[in-house]
């Protein structure tokens, strides 16, 4: 039956589609984030929806939508140029079969982030998208923050739709979409237009903010907590009361704490002191691992490059005998241990040139957004007040996963590389009315001299 249903809406939007290509854009950033095939049990199973969703969106851009305001930019060049690079350090694996697998979808998400927007050309179709990412995300994040309401939860043991760890299902990458994306649902209540100003608006997205920072408590993913600290530090730069901000956030946590679980409690602890967590201190021996690594091999390993680490460190064991506790240190090996960073994921997998092209493409965006925030903060038109605040949900949300893919290896996220889309879309729509608001006073200015100088013969 679920099939069915699923099968029923993809259905639809394709049909959909036919009069309106961008539909199936979208359809594929809810297929690519949800994965209805991995959720449902025969057919849709057995079926490449994935795929038939991709050569829609595509195949419909390049036959029948409109190409007006379409630009290729310097960071979708960035994103070309990892591309290649990837597939290049991929045909020369240090273990060819794991990279290959890997190879599989990184490509998919770096070429649909490449041409994501390209099709970007309007208010209508940027909102749209940003919808769409944030309502297929928003379906995870309900049902997680129901579990653990209900009492669900623990690290490693709160399963959501499916129950395989990876991509979005992945606890700490969930926890770090679902607080990036509290920004951009924020301005969808101030200045949305497919669901207007209203009550009912207001309180679905209170609620999906409190179902979101639930999600790294009930999966208790201390990248989460970091997250969460992220996200009030940067609110502060937007929050006029910010006494009051910060009184009412140190109040809700306080009221929070006596209904978090004893184990929430010890793991978050661990942030203090990681040497004595085996999971932290095993990050730290695969983070000087990869810098020896390319320091012999400067120019990557390609993708699961980490199955050749080795190493050994020593970790401080407690052991507690009624009153007496006592610490002894015991030696640990370890290896084929994944990186834990998105940092030093590119630098292992794709060397030095791979993660100077990743920074860059990020640092850009950070500028960018910068730059639109403060050319668009002071206009008065009422068509153009969405664009600034936009701006900076988008820097939010990006600044926060880069806080999250510090400690974990997120470098490819196809929801982040999605967002990554969505800021060229907004960056090229401002340079292109800034251009043709531009030729429009060129044009003015010129034909105000002309008449001037008609003027002045006429006089003469």
């Amino acid at each position: 039956m679920l099939d069915l249903v699923f099968l029923a809406f993809i259905g639809y939007v394709l049909v959909l589609g036919l009069r309106r290509p961008f539909l199936w854009v979208l359809l594929y950033v809810y297929i690519d984030i949800l994965a209805p095939q991995r959720i449902g049990y025969s057919a849709i199973a057995s079926l490449p929806v994935s795929l038939i969703a991709f050569a829609a969106a595509f195949g419909g851009w390049v036959a029948l939508d409109r190409k007006e305001g379409a630009r290729f930019t310097l960071r979708q060049g960035l994103m070309a140029l990892l591309l290649v690079y990837c597939f290049w350090t991929t045909g020369h694996a240090d273990f060819p079969v794991e990279a290959a697998t890997k190879w599989d979808w990184v490509w998919k998400a770096l070429l649909f982030a490449i041409f994501l927007p390209l099709t970007l050309t309007t208010r209508a179709r940027i909102e749209g998208l940003a919808l769409s990412l944030l309502l297929t995300v928003a379906m995870i994040v309900i049902a997680t923050g129901l579990k653990v309401v209900t009492g669900g939860g623990g690290y490693g043991e709160l399963n959501f739709f499916v129950d395989d760890n990876s991509g979005i299902y992945e606890s700490s990458t969930l926890a770090t979409v679902a607080i990036g994306l509290i920004p951009m649902l924020w301005w969808f209540v101030k200045h949305g237009t497919i669901f207007p100003r209203h009550w009912t608006v207001t309180v679905f997205a209170a609620a999906l903010t409190f179902a979101a920072l639930l999600v790294p408590i009930g999966t208790e993913a201390r990248t989460g907590l970091l997250c969460i600290a992220a996200l009030a530090v940067l609110m502060l730069r937007y929050t006029k009361q910010r006494f009051l901000f910060i009184t009412g956030a140190g109040v809700l946590g306080l009221t929070a704490l006596p209904f978090l679980p004893q184990s929430y409690y010890e793991r978050m602890s661990t942030l203090a002191q990681p040497s004595g967590d085996e999971s932290a201190s095993t990050r730290i021996a695969v983070w000087e691992w990869t810098i020896d690594y390319v320091a012999q091999k400067p120019l990557g390993g390609g993708f699961d490059a980490f199955r050749g680490n080795k190493f050994n460190y020593v970790m401080p064991v407690k052991t507690t005998d009624r009153n007496t506790t006592t610490v002894t240190y015991q030696p640990v090996e370890d290896k084929g241990r994944a990186y834990h960073s998105s940092f030093f994921e590119m630098l292992g997998e794709q060397g030095w040139p791979g993660l100077i092209i990743w920074i860059s493409l990020h640092l850009i965006g950070l500028w960018q957004m910068e730059r639109i925030q403060r050319r668009w903060k002071n206009v008065e038109a009422e068509a153009e007040r969405w664009i600034s605040p936009l701006a900076a949900a988008l820097q939010m949300g990006a600044l926060i996963y880069l806080v999250g893919a510090t400690f974990q290896g997120i470098a490819y996220q196809p929801v982040m590389l999605m967002l990554v889309g969505l800021q060229i879309g907004l960056n090229t729509y401002c340079a292109r009315i800034d251009s043709a608001r531009g030729l429009l006073e060129r044009s003015v200015s010129r034909k105000q001299a002309i008449a001037a100088k008609m003027g002045g013969a006429v006089a003469a």
